[in-house]
C-alpha cells in the first residue's frame, strides 16, 4: 500500500490522523519508542508489540558502524533483523554526529567523521545517508541535516540552513535516482532547521516545503533551548507547514512536552527520556515523576501508577522496584522500561480519544490537574 496521511479531526489546533506504510498503520499523534542500535533497550520485541507500539526509530548513524548495513540488509532488512514487522523509522544520523563536534568536519560535501567506537573514518554526505538507510531497510527515512548548538550566532544558524537545504535536494534527487531495494515503499522526510530565529525558520519552512517531501520534521531543537523557545518555535512552524502532511518534533520529550506538542499541531514524536529514565530508576505517572530509589518508596505496596493499566503495575509494587534498583539487578530497569513505554504510548492514546470526541482541551486540563495535586 502506498504510503499516505490521512487527516481526520482537528480540535483546537491538536490533529489527529493516520499514517499508512507497507509495514502497517499508525495512528497520530504517535510516540516512537527510540530503539537506536535496531533494539529499545531492555524490551524485546514482543514486549513493544504487547504495550501497543505501531512504529519504532532506529539510528543511521549507530546502525552503520555496527553492525553495518550491508549486515542489517543481508539479515532481511531491519525489521526481519529485529523480528519486528511493523514501521521502523530512521534518523539521519546527523543529530549524533552534531552531538560528536569533537570528532567530525562539516563542508557542502559532507560531514566526515571518526567512528566513537574505533576511531575509524567515514563520511556521510546526502546521498550516502539515503544509501545507508535503503539498505537498513527503514519505512520512513530523514534526509541529512546540519544541526548547530545552543546558543549560536544567526550567521551559524544561517549557514546551517542553507546547508540543510542543499542537503535535502541532494537526498531526494538521488533517491528518485536509486531504484530502491526493498519491495516495499520507503519515503523520505525533509527537516526544517533555522535555531531560535524566527525569520530563519520561516525561510527553511519554504525552502524544505517548497521540495515536495511526503513529510516534515521540526529538528534542531531539545538542544538546550528554554521550553518557552522549543514551543515557539514549534508553534511557528507548524503554523506554515503544510497541513495535509506529517509533522514530526524530533528528539522532544518529556509527557508535558508531547501534551504541548500536539496542542501545537504535531503528529509524531521520539525522545530516549522514557527509556533512560527508567534505567536510572525514574518513572513517569500520571501525577508526575517518581525516582524508585527515593526512601520513601522502601515501604509503598503499591503499584507506580493506579491509574496504569500495564503488567507492571498489575504486579509490581513500588518497594519491589526500588529493591531490585538498590539490588542492581536487571529486572528492575526492565520493568521500569516496560511501564515508562506503556505510559507514553497510552498517553498519546488518550490524546487520541480526546481530540476523536473534541474534548482535548478539558484533557489536557485535566492532566495538568493531576500532576500539580501530588
Amino acid at each position: 500500500m502506498p504510503f499516505s496521511f490521512e487527516l481526520f479531526d482537528v480540535d483546537h489546533g491538536a490533529r489527529r490522523g493516520h499514517l499508512e506504510t507497507d509495514h502497517g498503520g499508525i495512528d497520530t499523534p504517535v510516540f516512537m519508542p527510540v530503539g537506536t542500535l535496531g533494539t529499545v533497550k531492555c524490551l524485546s520485541s514482543e514486549d513493544l508489540r504487547e504495550i501497543g507500539a505501531d512504529i519504532i526509530l532506529a539510528n543511521t548513524y549507530h546502525l552503520h558502524l555496527r553492525p553495518g548495513e550491508d549486515i542489517v540488509a543481508a539479515g532481511g532488512g531491519i525489521q526481519q533483523f529485529m523480528s519486528w514487522h511493523k514501521p521502523v523509522l530512521t534518523d539521519s544520523g546527523g543529530y549524533q554526529v552534531f552531538s560528536l563536534a569533537d570528532l567530525n568536519r562539516v563542508s557542502d560535501e559532507g560531514v566526515e567523521f571518526q567512528s566513537h567506537i574505533d576511531g575509524s573514518k567515514h563520511l556521510f554526505s546526502p546521498e550516502r545517508v539515503v544509501d545507508i538507510q535503503l539498505d537498513i531497510g527503514a519505512d520512513i527515512m530523514m534526509v541529512l541535516d546540519q544541526c548547530v548548538e545552543y546558543p549560536c550566532s544567526r550567521g551559524r544558524a544561517r549557514d546551517a540552513l542553507e546547508r540543510t537545504t542543499l542537503w535535502a535536494r541532494r537526498s531526494k534527487e538521488h533517491l528518485i535516482r536509486r531504484a530502491e531495494p526493498n519491495p516495499y515503499q520507503q519515503v523520505l522526510f525533509g527537516i526544517v532547521q533555522g535555531s531560535v530565529f524566527h525569520d530563519l525558520r520561516k525561510r527553511s519552512v519554504e525552502e524544505i516545503t517548497a521540495l515536495d517531501f511526503p513529510g516534515y520534521a521540526i529538528g534542531g531543537l531539545s538542544v538546550g533551548e528554554s521550553k518557552d523557545e522549543l514551543l515557539d518555535m514549534t508553534e511557528l512552524v507548524t503554523e506554515i507547514l503544510p497541513v495535509e502532511k506529517p509533522r514530526y518534533l524530533m528528539g522532544v520529550g518529556f509527557p508535558e512536552d508531547l501534551v504541548e506538542g500536539v496542542a501545537r499541531g504535531v503528529d509524531m514524536f521520539d525522545c530516549v527520556m522514557p527509556t533512560r529514565n527508567a534505567r536510572n530508576g525514574t518513572v513517569f505517572t500520571s501525577q508526575g515523576k517518581v525516582v524508585l530509589k527515593n526512601t520513601v518508596n522502601k515501604t509503598d505496596f503499591g503499584p507506580i501508577d493506579p491509574a496504569c493499566g500495564c503488567d507492571v503495575c498489575k504486579n509490581y509494587s513500588r518497594s519491589y522496584l526500588r529493591h531490585l534498583f538498590m539490588a542492581g539487578e536487571l529486572l528492575g530497569p526492565r520493568l521500569a522500561t516496560y511501564h515508562n513505554l506503556y505510559f507514553y504510548l497510552h498517553l498519546l492514546a488518550e490524546i487520541r480519544q480526546s481530540i476523536r470526541e473534541g474534548s482535548f482541551l478539558l484533557w489536557r486540563k485535566e492532566f495538568y490537574n493531576k500532576r500539580d495535586k501530588q
